[in-house]
């Protein structure tokens, strides 16, 4: 029999879905990388429950109405749970609400039920095992039975307590492990100095984060956790969610502060409406809320079915979308010659900011869309970060609209455009090309690389177009006559150059490895090479194979290194380098890391708000350089909160928690007690 829908088979179209959810599912869970919305994944596993119901015989153990989220990753010791980590059933509109109401009224026999809500964040759900007060096991969800140990990485949530008092002998708490958009925003402008793709939203990268396994870079991202329930426990807590989450808080956990019992429908549907409009306030993401049955023995008599419990359901918010125009769509030239196609948009307010560019990623997408100048389009933030434009709307389309152009040549030097082996990138391999030449010296002087005071998009501009510097090493022979006769630049702007320049040729090889722009080597990657190699040389020399045995390197980077070395052009460019002066080693013999009094070990520092002295990540040098731990959020661990204009949430929690505060002056004045000077 062929299915009324298609023409393929009912059977085979349950074989296409359960693969295609499967798929997704793997990306989601396992990946952190899908590539369809929630709303999007969840009309799938609609269509295939509407098929289960009309074809019961095609319903099997493994269908992924019966399954929970994914497999364990396989990078981390396997965790069983003693109670499954079920998901949760979504609704989308108040129709739905009140259906979830009357199922719960009837499996109550009739009886009113209350319920507690609670916002829905968008991250990854986490179980906890306290022991005797210590925190002995953290695990992820995996399949719902069997998650992945991140104990080592969860430990490092700066507002998670290790240890608790007054906590019964055992007990299992849920919750969830998230990231904030100030947070992301953070990582961001990072890989934006590394030439590296953003994160496309917090989600994604607080699950990716929790899987590294390196416990230090899980710890310098700085994620976040709520907890939301006690599963199990050694002894009776609470007969209500209401009285778990005082018990929660009691304990000194971290809860979020939005939860509110409401007494019926009525009060849970004003409650989403109310968020609804207020998520964007928030600083951190929310797709919905979760609404629980309040009382426990309730729920007990509710029960689940395989997959999610009957007395909770969760309400999505519709993804905030918005209609503009389209005005050009421009291409951009990265410092490694990639072209990528840009969304020039009429300006529109979008998830509480003015949006008006978007990437369009790749040639192959923007043809997938057929997006074209003067088309309305519909843009979406990403987990509320990062502008997309979803599709073009079809009535809306002008009569004169054209197909946009695929470049044959690079817009800024004219050089043919090549595809890379995928067929998905176009890139200019003119490594004499203007744009790649700016964008390398850009990166090469930034902050992380060779940290060069001055020498900004303005300034490298004007050195490009007058010819006076081609790669870095020409930055170096730069004299103060040539500086001079630049627009804007004095006397005393040239001193400070040259002498910025001259600091430069001292800094140690990681800066230089970052520096260079090697593809796939971020910071952190060319501070593992040069520990490992020291020297230059020595890195030059190392086959693929040994790059590919250090730890967090990969195989994709170490081709990447080793495809470096191999270029005769930037060998030649590594010699001009060295014959400038350029220090091409990590650490001499009678350099010792990490020297000198250590005053602020054990301390734990929160630095916020707009300071007047020094930048953020100069004040965090020098907490890290007295031996204390700068971190990103507040809790009773902290020692310190450092206080600029503007502070905020974090300046209030510290009060509440009853941190001590410092303003610019007196961390100043604390640092010199410690024995040293200024930043």
């Amino acid at each position: 029999m062929q299915d009324e829908k298609s023409n393929s088979t009912p059977a085979e179209r349950h074989a296409r879905l359960k693969a295609e959810i499967g798929r997704h599912n793997l990306l989601y869970y396992q990946k952190a990388a899908p590539e369809i919305t929630d709303l999007e994944f969840d009309a799938l596993l609609r269509e295939l429950q509407e098929l289960e119901a009309e074809h019961p015989e095609l319903v099997t153990a493994d269908s992924p109405t019966q399954q929970v989220g994914g497999a364990p990753s396989g990078k981390f010791a396997a965790v069983a749970h003693t109670v499954p980590m079920l998901s949760i059933d979504n609704t989308y509109n108040e129709g739905e609400l009140r259906a979830f109401d009357q199922r719960v009224r009837k499996g109550l026999e009739g009886a009113a039920p209350e319920y507690f809500v609670e916002l829905k964040l968008d991250g990854v759900s986490i179980s906890l095992r306290y022991e005797e007060g210590e925190l002995v096991r953290a695990a992820t969800r995996g399949d719902g039975k069997t998650g992945d140990d991140v104990t080592e990485n969860v430990k490092t949530i700066q507002a998670l307590p290790k240890r608790l008092q007054g906590a019964p002998a055992w007990m299992e708490v849920r919750g969830e492990v998230y990231m904030t958009f100030p947070v992301l925003e953070r990582l961001n402008r990072e890989r934006e100095e590394e030439g590296l793709e953003p994160y496309r939203n917090p989600r994604n990268t607080a699950a990716g984060t929790l899987k590294l396994l390196d416990s230090r870079e899980v710890a310098r991202r700085g994620l976040e956790i709520a907890l939301y329930d006690i599963v199990e426990s050694s002894e009776p807590l609470a007969a209500d969610h209401a009285g778990i989450m005082e018990r929660l808080r009691g304990f000194g956990l971290p809860v979020n502060p939005h939860g509110k019992l409401c007494a019926d429908m009525d009060a849970v549907l004003a409650m989403c409406g109310e968020w609804r409009a207020r998520r964007f306030d928030l600083d951190y993401a929310t797709d919905g809320m979760v609404v629980k049955v309040n009382r426990l023995r309730q729920r007990e008599i509710l029960g689940a079915t395989t997959k999610a419990p009957r007395w909770i359901i969760a309400y999505k918010f519709p993804a905030e979308t918005v209609r503009t125009r389209l005005l050009s769509i421009s291409v951009q030239v990265g410092k490694s010659g990639a072209l990528t196609p840009v969304a020039e948009m009429e300006p529109v307010l979008l998830a509480g900011s003015v949006v008006k560019r978007a990437t369009l990623h790749n040639f192959e997408d923007l043809a997938a869309k057929d997006l074209r100048p003067g088309d309305l389009v519909e843009v979406q933030k990403a987990g509320e970060v990062i502008p997309q434009v979803l599709r073009h709307i079809p009535e809306e389309r002008p009569a004169n609209a054209v197909p946009f152009a695929v470049p044959a040549h690079c817009p800024d030097c004219g050089s043919t455009a090549h595809r890379d082996p995928e067929g998905v990138y176009l890139r200019c391999l003119n490594l004499s090309c203007p744009a790649q030449i700016k964008g390398r010296l850009e990166h090469f002087a930034s902050r992380k690389a060779m940290d060069i005071d001055g020498l900004g998009p303005a300034l490298v501009e004007q050195l490009v177009e007058r010819g006076l510097v081609r790669d870095p090493s020409d930055l170096f022979r730069l004299e103060k006559g040539q500086i001079l006769g630049l627009e804007r630049m004095g006397e005393k702007s040239a001193e400070n150059l040259l002498a910025a320049l001259a600091a430069a040729k001292n800094r140690p090889l990681s800066r230089l490895l970052f520096g260079l722009g090697i593809r796939h080597v971020g910071s952190r990657t060319a501070e593992i090479l040069a520990e490992r190699h020291n020297t230059l040389e020595a890195l030059a020399a190392a086959p693929l194979e040994s790059l590919t045995e250090l730890r967090d390197i990969g195989d994709i980077v170490a081709a990447g290194v080793r495809e470096f070395f191999d270029v005769e052009e930037n060998h030649a460019l590594l010699k001009r380098l060295e014959d400038a002066g350029l220090r091409l080693w990590e650490r001499g013999e009678d350099e010792v890391p990490d020297a000198g009094p250590k005053p602020f070990a054990g301390m734990t520092f929160v630095v916020t708000g707009t300071l007047d002295r020094a930048t953020r990540d100069e004040v965090h040098e020098r907490i890290k350089r007295l031996g204390g731990h700068p971190a990103t959020s507040v809790s009773k661990k902290t020692t310190y909160l450092v206080a600029g204009s503007d502070a905020g949430s974090k300046l209030e929690k510290a009060r509440t928690l009853g941190v001590a505060v410092l303003d610019e002056a007196g961390f100043e004045a604390l640092a010199a007690r410690a024995g040293e000077g200024g930043a």
